[in-house]
């Protein structure tokens, strides 16, 4: 039981590290896979609390599908960007 005290307070420490690199972080790409890592962290905290529905979700959406819209909007929007760059010269 001890062992999943513990391994519950590792996994939320990981979680604020991870959220603190998210917010802080000059680069979009890295503050985006910290965002993925937290909802990966999250996950796995839901499943060693007894809640596998919870778990997949988390991991599905929270972790999965966030961090794929994420890139996909920043790839858009720097192709946007590079678009206007050529049309301005």
């Amino acid at each position: 039981m001890d062992y999943l005290i513990i391994t519950a307070i590792l996994l939320a420490v990981l979680m604020l590290v991870m959220t603190v690199i998210a917010i802080i972080h000059k680069k979009m790409m890295v503050a985006i896979l910290a965002s993925g890592g937290v909802g990966l962290f999250a996950s796995v905290l839901y499943l060693l609390l007894a809640a596998p529905d919870v778990a997949m979700t988390e991991a599905a959406i929270g972790s999965g599908l966030t961090t794929i819209i994420f890139f996909y909007v920043l790839n858009r929007i720097r192709s946007n960007d590079q678009q206007k760059n050529e049309t301005a010269k």
